[in-house]
């Protein structure tokens, strides 16, 4: 069986021609894709699809992307599918983004050279140690990279490319979904599952190198909105009960040592507010809920709301309004029924030369939506980190592992099919 090399650099080259393409999603916007300039990147992967030999590749009207790699096999096999995310996150810039390769890396801190205040520090960085003598991108110091999910992308096209370019590697029909706007939590919001034609598949978008991820958060959105009295300042005394000062209170009346992002890890769930706003008449604060299990998510829902209904005892000509929404569920439930999907996964890893790390994501993913529209998927290693940050950088030999394997995977269920 041939194996996969990244000929001519042709890998990072993909990667940085992604990366230079702005395509920040907006979590203001109402349309899909949330910014139009997402299309820019979405008709390049059409137009490089088309090149390589995926002739119904396409972009829908809401910018997914869509192709498909033939089977070659006499066997009747499931149909996968491969997913990758075009949009990079609203939390940082990327416009202008000037991608910087640091050939053979030798453990050294790495100075950004648009603004040397950033500087991606080995000691903080604890999987550059395990990057020496490889080639690391990063972008120059005032942008993200876009390695979340542009990392991902590169890869699944590099592997599309091998297999069109090498009939002798046996595998069933292959389907390539890019999606936008997943940063924003709306990634699959508008795909079309009878386009997609697929029986399961794998997000391409975990961090560290022989990750693969089969469970994630489940997530709900919460919007508390504070209903005050407001009455000019100047003759407030005994009148005035401010919503913004409710809505502060309530935010302070929250654990600070427990059940907050900045005081959890592994396992542990959190209530997170992620925006405020008002005037002394209305407040408004959007949270993120989090845990592993329903039981718990269910929990801190209703913590929450008792945590208002304390406050607003004080206050009794104001009113509030809390609703709870369903954003995504943990995988872990649909994918533990379908064992080999999983399985799988690890030994396409470990046959790339990779020790498999099974692990759960204190996030979400594309997969974690899919899982539940019944299209069961895991998420395996892009080799991404520091994500969402100037910081940002991926190694170009843990990518080339995962194109490696992307392409396991797909030779794996051939042979067991």
């Amino acid at each position: 069986m041939s194996t996969y090399t990244n000929f001519n650099k042709s890998l990072e080259q993909r990667f940085i021609k992604y990366a230079k393409i702005d395509t920040q999603s907006d979590p203001d916007s109402s349309t899909c894709p949330s910014t139009e300039k997402q299309k820019n990147l979405a008709r390049e992967l059409v137009q490089e699809l088309l090149e390589i030999g995926l002739n119904d590749a396409e972009m829908d009207d809401n910018g997914y992307v869509y192709a498909t790699i033939p089977s070659n096999s006499t066997k009747t096999l499931p149909v996968i599918f491969f997913c990758s995310h075009m949009d990079t996150s609203p939390d940082c810039s990327g416009e202008n983004v000037k991608p910087i390769i640091h050939d053979k890396y030798q453990g050294q801190d790495l100075i950004l050279p648009d603004d040397n205040k950033i500087v991606i520090k080995l000691s903080a960085h604890k999987d550059l140690q395990y990057q020496i003598s490889n080639d690391i991108i990063t972008a120059s110091g005032t942008t993200l990279l876009g390695a979340d999910n542009k990392a991902g992308l590169a890869e699944i096209m590099e592997a599309a490319a091998f297999l069109m370019k090498n009939p002798d590697v046996k595998h069933g029909t292959i389907k390539i979904l890019f999606t936008p706007d997943e940063e924003i939590g709306r990634g699959v919001d508008k795909v079309d599952l009878k386009k997609l034609g697929a029986d399961f598949g794998y997000t391409i978008d975990g961090e560290t190198l022989g990750s693969i991820e089969d469970e994630t958060f489940s997530a709900d959105g919460a919007t508390l909105k504070i209903y005050g009295v407001s009455t000019h300042p100047g003759f407030a005394k005994g009148k005035m009960e401010s919503a913004i000062k409710i809505l502060s209170e309530v935010l302070d009346s929250l654990p600070k040592d427990a059940l907050t992002p900045e005081a959890t890890a592994q396992k542990e769930g959190f209530i997170h507010p992620v925006s405020i706003s008002g005037q002394v008449e209305e407040a408004e604060a959007q949270f993120i809920i989090r845990d592993f299990t329903d039981e718990n998510l269910a929990a801190h829902g209703l913590f929450l709301e008792e945590t208002v209904k304390k406050v607003m005892a004080k206050y009794p000509n104001s009113s509030y309004s809390l609703a709870i929404k369903a954003q995504y569920r943990n995988m872990k439930q649909i994918l533990d029924q379908h064992p080999k999907i999983v399985q799988y996964g690890i030994e396409a890893i470990e046959r790339a030369g990779v020790i498999a790390k099974q692990q759960s994501i204190r996030g979400g993913t594309d997969g974690s939506r899919l899982s539940f529209m019944g299209l069961p998927c895991p998420n395996i290693f892009a080799g991404e980190h520091a994500f969402h940050s100037k910081q940002e950088w991926v190694s170009v030999q843990d990518m080339e592992k995962a194109v490696q394997t992307i392409i396991n995977i797909a030779c794996i269920w051939e042979e067991r099919g």
